[in-house]
């Protein structure tokens, strides 16, 4: 009888693993050594190898804490959504910090300093997920958190060939305001409300950007959310400015998944 019973466990066990395991294992991921002119980068390529042939790619930007944990489990879920996902390496080898006054100064470096750099570093990520071969180059997307976030902003606005870009609670200030008239992308940005990073004065002053420059843009602000609202590892406490947020978290990454329905159709 016992042996009956380890039997049909045993059965039911190996059914469960070939019938019922999740979506990403197939998902397979590889670390990518690429250059921006002398300066080594560290990328990370994230996709399904049970789709067959190219798929629509999306450039993901990490923080200004550099390549961590979190945008590479972003690219894993995109991966697991169909995408191949190539998170880029924005500060060199793989760069990362938890330290914020670090992290203040890498990001400060093309954020405050030099956005040509900023957009450079980024169109060289561009370039390597364009090139690899699972990549449908008609179908291209940038995704961005944070720093991220005003770097896919920066790569629009440098006239990248590419179908969207989406900020997640960047920055939406840029030094020259007149280069959205480069952007040939559609742009959708995904804002905390109450976020005081990003203050009413920097939001309608890239409205009218937009408008002026006749963007096909989208903006939806999320209610009580504020700064890094989709990173878990941002705490829970928005008095401090950046915490994270479930309802904003969830909503937007839908948005952005309609938003991909869209420009990939």
């Amino acid at each position: 009888m016992n042996k009956i019973l380890l039997i049909g466990f045993c059965c039911a066990f190996i059914s469960m693993l070939t019938l019922g395991s999740p979506s990403w294992a197939a998902v397979r991921t590889e670390i990518v050594p690429y250059k921006h002119g002398d300066v080594e980068l560290i990328g990370y390529l994230a996709y399904d190898d049970s789709v067959k042939g190219p798929r629509p790619g999306v450039l993901v930007v990490h923080e200004w804490w550099g390549l961590n944990g979190y945008i590479k489990k972003r690219a894993e879920q995109l991966a697991s959504d169909g995408y191949i996902a190539f998170a880029v390496d924005m500060y060199g080898k793989g760069f990362m910090t938890k330290d914020p006054n670090e992290a203040r100064a890498f990001a400060g470096k093309f954020r405050d300093g030099d956005r040509k750099l900023l957009r450079d570093r980024v169109n060289a990520g561009l370039k390597v997920l364009r090139d690899h071969p699972l990549t449908d180059k008609l179908r291209i997307a940038a995704i961005g958190y944070c720093f991220g976030g005003t770097t896919v902003l920066e790569l629009a606005r440098s006239g990248a060939e590419i179908a969207g870009v989406i900020s997640f609670h960047g920055g939406l200030d840029t030094p020259n305001p007149d280069d959205a008239k480069n952007i040939k992308a559609k742009v959708l940005v995904l804002h905390g409300a109450d976020d005081p990073n990003v203050p009413v004065p920097q939001v309608i002053a890239f409205q009218e950007e937009m408008r002026k420059s006749k963007v096909d843009w989208q903006m939806v602000s999320y209610g009580g959310a504020v700064h890094s609202f989709t990173n878990p590892d941002s705490g829970s406490d928005p008095s401090r400015g950046a915490a994270y947020n479930a309802k904003a978290d969830k909503r937007s990454w839908e948005h952005m998944k309609v938003f991909f329905t869209e420009i990939f159709k």
